[in-house]
Formats: structure tokens, C-alpha cells, sequence
């Protein structure tokens, strides 16, 4: 989509004047990993409009291949106007536009499935599934067992505005099972599924997925990892949608199913987020789902992707818009190497991507 930025904080009713920038759940993850070196493919649709172009170039501009991105000449392209405010705070306004827009129109007859199933993990998002039924019918076509199903993950996303099917969080329960990978913040556990007690109990009620990643907020993040979970070693990524294309081999993934699988237990892995000094949330946990499979694309430990995640989402915390540039990957690897005491002391302020060795981080060792 096309996302409109306030100028000033205020009601949108009071707004005169908005920035236009790019938004929506997958592009941000291809950008912001195509900004950190991975290759990276959006395969997507937008309308025959000047909306579109602007969102196929900036994309492009990341260094995202957008070969696989389709035009419709019959619908807009989708557009949301948001206030300056935290999402956390009642006084938070999104306006969204995308009843009948080109992407709302997704289905498996106008997708390109083989660039989607070229990559080899395939990043989705429930905020697609809330679309549209044709939306919906394509996320569980792409979900589906089948021979050769890239790695799959899966960003909970739950978002109520959009759904008008009652039944929503129980199609999100359902695409998380048949995942490798899931991201679910343990706010919208609650809100979606009515799952309280922590991150222990969202895992028993998803025990299927390889690799569970439940966000706390300004606490952290915590990770399970069950024992016959694909190695991190991913050479690529691809995600509607967006695709990464393969560059070199990598583990199969277990054979995917909806039924519960079977796991040995395993202890989870808590990382506590760095603090940095909020400009706006939105987009924050797009980037930090991108940087969680930046470091599984490197085959880093547990713990160091969940830091991974953190910074790229304080690049993103840091910023006004949705997307932010991350951290170079030398400047990311130092902070996240830092013992647990230099960590807790890290802090974060607008521009620290950009600086060598950001102020903030005068005080760690």
C-alpha cells in the first residue's frame, strides 16, 4: 500500500497535510532485507496507476525484484492514512483503503505461484488472509503440504479492522499451524485467540512450527525451537507475498502438516529488547521479523537472531515512517556480540544506524 504520514500529531480529522511513503506487512520485510544484503523478491499486485508506480519503484530501489509483481488495470491501488500517535494509544487512527483494491483481488489464478515457491522460505502475513476470501483460499494454496514447500514463515498480524469474517483469528490459528516459522506478539495472542500465561502457554497452543517467535513488547522476545527444526542456515528468502530466490543449497524442511506434531521439548530462549527512543511503532515488527530471518539466513544462534530482530526493529522505532535502513551488518554483529550487562546499558536514538559507532553506546565496554 501507500502509506500517508501525518506532518504534526493530531486527530486525521484535524491533519491538513500528510508525506507519502510505501507501506504493507511483506514488502517491508523483503526491503529491509534486501537493505541488509539478502536477495529478496515481492511478488504482489497493484493497480494500473501512478499509486503503483511509486510502490514498484521505491521497492525496487531497495534492491527487492519486483519481476513478479502484477498490474490491475480494473482496481486502485491501496492506500491508509495513519496519526502520528503510538498504535498502544487510544488516540491512534489508521484509515484504511483497500476494499476492492488490486492486492485485495490476490488469488491463486493471478499470482505467479513458481516465483513465489522459487525462494526458499516463503515470509506471508495474516493481514493478506483478512483481505478477501480469493486472499485467503491463495494463503492456504501457498500453506498447503506439498513435495518441495519452501520453508515457511508466518506473521500472525492480527489485525481486527480488517476482518469482516468472524471467524478470522481461527484462520490465523490454522496458517500458523502449517508453518515453520511463526511471529506472534503475546498482545494479539490474547486479543485473537484469548491465550494468557505467557509465552509457554501460546507455544502449547502452537506446538506445530519449527521455530516460535512470541514478541513481548519493550520486554523482548522469546524463541522455541523444537528438535527437528530446519537449520537456520538459510541461503534466501522470498515473501505476498515475498519470494527470495536460491543461491545455494539449503536442509529440506520437515514435511509440512496441519495435524500437531510431536516435539521434544525444548527450553526457550528469551532475548530483552534494546531500549531505543520511539519516533512511531508502525512497521517495527515487520523489521524485527526480518531481521530474526536475516540472522537464520547467516545460521546464527537463537539468542543472536533474536537480538538481530531487536535492532532492526529499533531502526525502524527510531524513524517516522514504516520503513528504516538497518544496521550495517559489521555494526549489527558488534552490538549483538555485547555481554548481557553492555546490552542492557545499550540505548537508541533517532540516526544511530547511520553513525559508526552511535553515541548511545558510549557507556557499553
Amino acid at each position: 500500500m501507500v502509506t500517508f504520514l501525518p506532518r504534526r500529531p493530531g486527530r486525521l480529522a484535524d491533519v491538513p497535510s500528510f508525506d507519502r511513503a510505501i507501506g504493507g506487512a511483506e514488502s517491508n520485510v523483503a526491503c529491509v532485507l534486501a537493505a541488509a544484503g539478502h536477495t529478496a523478491r515481492w511478488v504482489g499486485r497493484v493497480g494500473a496507476d501512478g499509486f503503483g508506480d511509486h510502490l514498484v519503484e521505491r521497492i525496487a530501489a531497495y534492491g527487492v525484484d519486483v519481476s513478479a509483481v502484477s498490474r490491475d488495470p480494473a482496481r486502485p491501488t491501496g492506500v491508509y492514512f495513519r496519526t502520528a500517535g503510538d498504535r498502544g494509544t487510544v488516540a491512534h487512527e489508521v484509515a484504511y483503503y483497500r476494499a476492492g483494491s488490486a492486492a485485495s483481488a490476490m488469488s491463486v489464478a493471478n499470482v505467479d505461484l513458481p516465483a513465489v515457491r522459487a525462494g526458499r522460505v516463503l515470509h506471508l502475513s495474516g493481514i493478506t488472509a483478512a483481505l478477501s476470501a480469493e486472499c485467503r483460499a491463495l494463503m492456504h494454496t501457498l500453506t498447503a503440504p506439498r513435495p518441495g514447500r519452501p520453508v515457511l514463515s508466518f506473521d500472525v498480524n492480527h489485525r481486527p479492522a480488517l476482518w469482516r469474517n468472524p471467524e478470522g483469528p481461527l484462520e490465523l490459528l490454522d496458517l500458523a499451524r502449517r508453518a515453520d516459522i511463526v511471529f506472534v506478539g503475546e498482545d494479539e495472542a490474547e486479543e485473537a485467540w484469548g491465550i494468557t500465561g505467557g509465552p509457554d502457554a501460546i507455544r502449547a497452543a502452537l506446538p506445530e512450527p519449527g521455530v516460535l517467535v512470541v514478541k513481548q513488547g519493550e520486554r523482548g522476545a522469546t524463541a522455541f525451537e523444537g528438535a527437528h527444526a530446519t537449520p537456520p542456515a538459510l541461503p534466501g528468502t522470498a515473501l505476498p507475498a515475498t519470494a527470495l530466490p536460491a543461491t545455494a543449497p539449503l536442509a529440506a524442511a520437515p514435511p509440512a502438516t496441519a495435524q500437531p506434531t510431536h516435539r521434544a521439548p525444548t527450553l526457550p530462549t528469551f532475548a530483552p529488547a534494546v531500549k531505543a527512543d520511539v519516533v512511531a511503532t508502525t512497521g517495527a515488527g515487520d523489521a524485527f521479523a526480518a531481521g530474526f530471518l536475516s540472522g537464520a539466513l547467516r545460521g546464527l544462534p537463537l539468542r543472536t537472531r533474536l537480538r538481530l530482530g531487536h535492532l532492526f526493529a529499533a531502526a525502524t522505532l527510531t524513524t517516522p515512517g514504516d520503513l528504516a535502513t538497518p544496521p550495517t551488518r559489521e555494526h549489527a554483529d558488534r552490538l549483538t556480540a555485547l555481554d548481557d550487562t553492555a546490552w542492557g546499558r545499550l540505548r537508541l536514538a533517532p540516526g544511530w544506524t547511520q553513525a559508526e559507532r552511535a553515541t548511545e553506546e558510549a557507556n557499553t565496554p
